[in-house]
Formats: C-alpha cells, sequence, structure tokens
C-alpha cells in the first residue's frame, strides 16, 4: 500500500520541482521587445516526441536547439517524466508535446510549465473534424501519419517559434515552407501504395497506431491493441486477428519498433496452425523513430521506411 502512495505522489512531486526551477528562470529581453530571445544565443525547443523535434530543428536550422525527450523505441502511451526532464524541460525557452492525450503522463507537468514559458500541444490545433475516433470516441493522437495533419501542426508549432522569435520569422517561414515542399514529395511517392491489389490492402500491426494512415492511403488497419499501449492484449483479440488473416488471406503481418512483438509472433503461429502461411512483413515505426543520425531517425525517413515496408510486404509476388 505505500508503495502505491508513493508511485502516485511521483506527478505531483515533477510538478512542484518544475515550479521550483521556473521560478528561477530569467528571460531575456531583446531590445525590439517583446519577445523573450536573446540574439546570440539558440532558441531552446524541447519536444516530447522525434516527430516533432526533428522537423522543427530542420525548420529552424541554425537558430534553434532542438532537444526531444523519447528516444527511439521508447512508447510516450507509457512514458513517466524524469527527474532529468525537468530539469531539461525547465530550461527550455518553448516546449511542443503532441496532445490529444498521447503523453498521458505528463499533461500535469505540461500544465505547470504553460505558467512560466510557451507550451504547445501542436495535435490540439488540428480541427476535430479531421480526427480519427474509437468505438469509444478517444481520438486517436498517431496524426503524424496523415502528411497533411501533420503540416497543419508543425505550422502551428512554427507559428509559436514566429511569435517567440518574430526577427527570425521571415526565414523560419521560408524554411517551413521548403520542408513542406518535400513532405507534399513524400505524399507523392506513397501513392504507390494504391498498386497493393484491393484484397491484400491490410495493414495488421501490434497497436492501432495506423489509422491515419490507413485513411490517406486506403488500407485497412488492424491493430491488435487499442489507440493506446496501456491496455492488456487478450486472447480474443489474438484470434479475431487470425480469423481476419485466414478470412482475407493477409500475406504479412507487421511488429513495431516500441511494441514487444511477443503479441505478433502469437498470430502468426496461430494462423499456421489453422495452415495459413503469413509472413513477418518487418518492423515499423509508429510512435517512435529511429535512431538519430540514420534515414529512420527522420520524420520523412521514417515515414518513407513504413512506405516501402508495407508496400514490399503485402505486393508480394506482385511487384
Amino acid at each position: 500500500m505505500m508503495a502505491k502512495i508513493v508511485y502516485s505522489l511521483l506527478p505531483m512531486c515533477f510538478v512542484f520541482l518544475l515550479a521550483a526551477c521556473g521560478d528561477k528562470q530569467e528571460v531575456t529581453k531583446i531590445k525590439d521587445g517583446g519577445s523573450g530571445h536573446s540574439n546570440d544565443k539558440k532558441i531552446k525547443i524541447v519536444t516530447t516526441i522525434a516527430q516533432i523535434g526533428e522537423p522543427l530543428s530542420v525548420i529552424g536550422g541554425e537558430l534553434v536547439e532542438v532537444k526531444s525527450l523519447m528516444g527511439p523505441s521508447v512508447d510516450p502511451h507509457l512514458y513517466q517524466a524524469t527527474h532529468g526532464d525537468i530539469r531539461t524541460i525547465s530550461d527550455a525557452d518553448i516546449v511542443f508535446y503532441n496532445g490529444l492525450h498521447l503523453e498521458a503522463n505528463m499533461v500535469d507537468i505540461f500544465k505547470e510549465m504553460a505558467k512560466t514559458k510557451p507550451v504547445l500541444g501542436i495535435g490540439d490545433k488540428i480541427e476535430d473534424s479531421s480526427l480519427l475516433k474509437d468505438e469509444n470516441n478517444a481520438v486517436d493522437p498517431h496524426i503524424w501519419f496523415d502528411i497533411d495533419l501533420w503540416k497543419q501542426a508543425l505550422a502551428a508549432a512554427v507559428e509559436e517559434i514566429k511569435e517567440f522569435s518574430p526577427e527570425n520569422a521571415d526565414d523560419l517561414e521560408k524554411n517551413k515552407e521548403a520542408y513542406f515542399a518535400e513532405m507534399d514529395q513524400l505524399k507523392k511517392e506513397a501513392a504507390k501504395l494504391a498498386d497493393i491489389p484491393k484484397e491484400r490492402r491490410v495493414l495488421v500491426t501490434a497497436h492501432d497506431a495506423f489509422g491515419y494512415f490507413g485513411r490517406m492511403h486506403g488500407l485497412e488497419v488492424v491493430g491488435l491493441q487499442g489507440l493506446s499501449t496501456d491496455g492488456e492484449i487478450g486472447v480474443s483479440d489474438i484470434q479475431n486477428t487470425i480469423d481476419l488473416i485466414t478470412e482475407y488471406k493477409v500475406p504479412a503481418v507487421f511488429v513495431e519498433s516500441s511494441i514487444n512483438e511477443s503479441s505478433i509472433q502469437a498470430v502468426i503461429k496461430g494462423a499456421r496452425s489453422k495452415g495459413v502461411e503469413v509472413a513477418l512483413g518487418g518492423e515499423l515505426f509508429s510512435d517512435a523513430m529511429g535512431e538519430a543520425g540514420k534515414e529512420e531517425g527522420t520524420y520523412l525517413g521514417m515515414y518513407r521506411h513504413n512506405v516501402d515496408t508495407i508496400y514490399q510486404a503485402l505486393m508480394g509476388g506482385n511487384q
């Protein structure tokens, strides 16, 4: 019982620590006034996920210093902030997070941070009518898989940086448009997914992270787990997926870099026990990107990797 009490108090302790750190911060004003940015230093930006941080580092260029709290293989649904995270965000000029309940365990921290600095959940800037919801009316937070929606979300972040550093607004806008042109090109490349035969256009993954991807590219998406990974995968979830694979003769299923692959392996084994041969199509990046310094460690590279992996596995002998 004592352990449960201590655990429940941890988020509150983090909030108190953050408030204490925030009180010690000093903001340097520039001469034309108004923003908290000094011309002689970079804007310190902290993001939760790299899907936000990496594009902003490209758009911000030499103007910004970006740090993402959650690296490769980290599950944002379950993430708990550390003392080091609190120190990092207390030193930041601006904080960006996805929102839409993705970083569920950090909500109180964001509310406290917002008292002393710009804090923005970029997913909250998306119109509700554009968001996907499950049968319980819970919003799907994985909006980075819809390239058009992610442009809207990143644009909201760029506007926040421009407000903080208005003297750099023109350069930021120019860099944003150049980056968005690359996103538009990626969207054109991903159009090849339409070549997958209709009966094979079923994307089976460990959890329901690819709803926006499926909507954009015309794929039916099946996740063993729901929108969040905080629940258990039951025997019925695995059996229902096996039945679907058997009925539609799905050629391949996929593991995710941030999710244990045991459930997908159970599906493959169960399908084979019914005489249905289903392959492991490869590893997809869902809630986390790849390692920094590698192509999959960029938003564009991660997305392109997923497109190519899905295309090759579901096309099978039709390539």
